[in-house]
C-alpha cells in the first residue's frame, strides 16, 4: 500500500462538538464531493448517534486497519473504535472524556509515524476540557509534536493557513500583542522560513516557493519612523534567508501584500503575528480555510473553526473546512509521493 493508496485518518475530536457532525456529513455527501478514503478515529456509537440525529443515511462499520478501512464494500464509514468513558450529549463537554480524544490523536499519528495512513486530519478539540484532565499542551500542534518526537522522530511545527489560493504563516501566535515585538526574533523568522520552503517544496510540488515577508509595524516602520523592528529584526534575518538562496522579498506593508494582484506575486507570506495572518484568509475563505501544520515527520491539517458546541446535533454545522483539509491532506500526499519517487530515481 502506498502512500497515496492509504487513507487518511481523521481524529473525531472533541465528541460534543461539531466533529462528529462535520464527518459524517461529509461522508454521506463524499461522492459529490470527492474525498479521499477516509478512517475515522473515535467512538462509532457518537458518530451512529450524530448521524441519526441529522437525518442522515450513513452507515458506520468498525474495523482493526487501515487496510480493513481500504477493503469495505457497500459505502459505509470505516471507524477504528474508540469509547467514550461517559454519555456524550452534543452540545455539553464533559471531562471524563478528554481520555477520548487524546486516545484518537494519539492512535491516528501512530498509524501515520509507521506509514499506514497518507495523512491525520483532526477535528476541531476543546483546549479547557483537556487541561482538566490534566493535559499541558498550548494546543492541538504541540501535542502532535510531541507524539512524533517520542517516537524518535524530529519535529519543528510550524502553523499554516491555506484559503482560495492564500497562504499564509504567523511567526508569533496566541500570545497578548503587547507581548509580540518582545517575542519576535531574527532566528524564528529564519527558521520557520526554512521549515516553510522545505516543506512547499516537499508535499506542495512548489521546488522554489516565492516567499513574501510582511513588517510588524504600519507601513513596514516607514524607514524608522514608526518602528525599527523591521530594521532591527526582519531585515537580518532576509539577508540570512537569501545567503540561503530562497526567494524571498521583504519586509512588505501589511496593508498591501493581500489584495489579489499582490497574491499573484508569492506562494507564501510569512507574517509576524496571529491576526496578522488569520484576517486575510478567514476574509477569503471563512468557510474552507485550512490549518495545515509543516514541520511535522507526517502530513497534518485540520479545519480552520473551532468545536462550535453551539451548533453540534443541530444541522447548522458546516463541513466545507473540513472537506477542505481532507482535499488539501490528499494532494499533499500525492505531491510528497511524487517527490519521493522523483527523489530516488535521481
Amino acid at each position: 500500500m502506498t502512500s497515496t493508496e492509504a487513507p487518511v485518518a481523521v481524529t473525531m475530536g472533541e465528541p460534543a462538538g461539531i466533529g462528529p457532525d462535520i464527518t459524517v456529513t461529509a461522508w454521506a455527501r463524499r461522492a459529490e464531493l470527492s474525498l479521499p478514503p477516509l478512517l475515522v478515529v473515535g467512538d462509532p456509537d457518537v458518530l451512529v448517534r450524530r448521524a441519526c440525529a441529522l437525518g442522515l443515511d450513513v452507515t458506520v462499520e468498525r474495523v482493526d486497519s487501515p487496510m480493513a478501512a481500504l477493503a469495505l464494500s457497500g459505502g459505509a464509514l470505516p471507524v477504528l473504535p474508540l469509547a467514550a468513558a461517559a454519555p456524550v450529549t452534543a452540545g455539553t463537554l464533559d471531562p471524563r472524556n478528554a481520555g477520548l480524544v487524546l486516545e484518537a490523536i494519539e492512535r491516528a499519528v501512530a498509524l501515520a509515524l509507521d506509514g499506514e495512513v497518507s495523512a491525520v486530519v483532526t477535528n476541531p478539540i476543546h483546549k479547557h476540557v483537556l487541561y482538566g484532565a490534566g493535559f499541558r499542551h498550548p494546543g492541538h500542534t504541540e501535542f502532535l509534536a510531541e507524539l512524533a518526537r517520542a517516537a524518535g522522530r524530529e519535529a519543528d511545527p510550524v502553523m499554516m493557513l491555506m484559503a482560495q489560493g492564500l497562504r499564509t504563516v504567523p511567526v508569533t501566535i496566541h500570545i497578548p500583542v503587547k507581548d509580540i515585538p518582545g517575542a519576535l526574533t531574527a532566528e524564528a523568522i529564519v527558521a520557520q522560513t526554512r521549515i516553510v520552503a522545505r516543506d512547499l517544496a516537499r508535499s506542495f510540488a512548489i521546488p522554489r516557493p516565492r516567499i513574501a515577508v510582511t513588517g510588524l509595524n504600519p507601513h513596514a516602520g516607514e524607514n524608522g519612523s514608526l518602528g525599527t523592528e523591521e530594521r532591527d529584526i526582519v531585515e537580518p534575518a532576509l539577508e540570512r534567508l537569501r545567503a540561503d538562496g530562497l526567494d524571498v522579498r521583504g519586509p512588505l506593508p501589511a496593508d498591501t501584500v493581500f489584495h489579489e494582484e499582490a497574491r499573484a506575486t508569492y506562494d507564501v507570506c510569512m507574517c509576524m503575528y496571529h491576526d496578522q495572518a488569520l484576517i486575510p484568509v478567514k476574509m477569503l475563505g471563512f468557510h474552507d480555510g485550512v490549518n495545515c501544520t509543516l514541520g511535522l515527520p507526517f502530513l497534518r491539517t485540520s479545519p480552520d473553526h473551532g468545536t462550535a458546541l453551539a451548533l453540534a446535533g443541530t444541522g447548522g454545522a458546516n463541513p466545507s473546512s473540513l472537506v477542505a483539509a481532507l482535499r488539501a491532506a490528499r494532494d499533499m500526499a500525492v505531491a510528497a509521493h511524487r517527490g519521493s519517487i522523483s527523489a530516488a530515481g535521481r
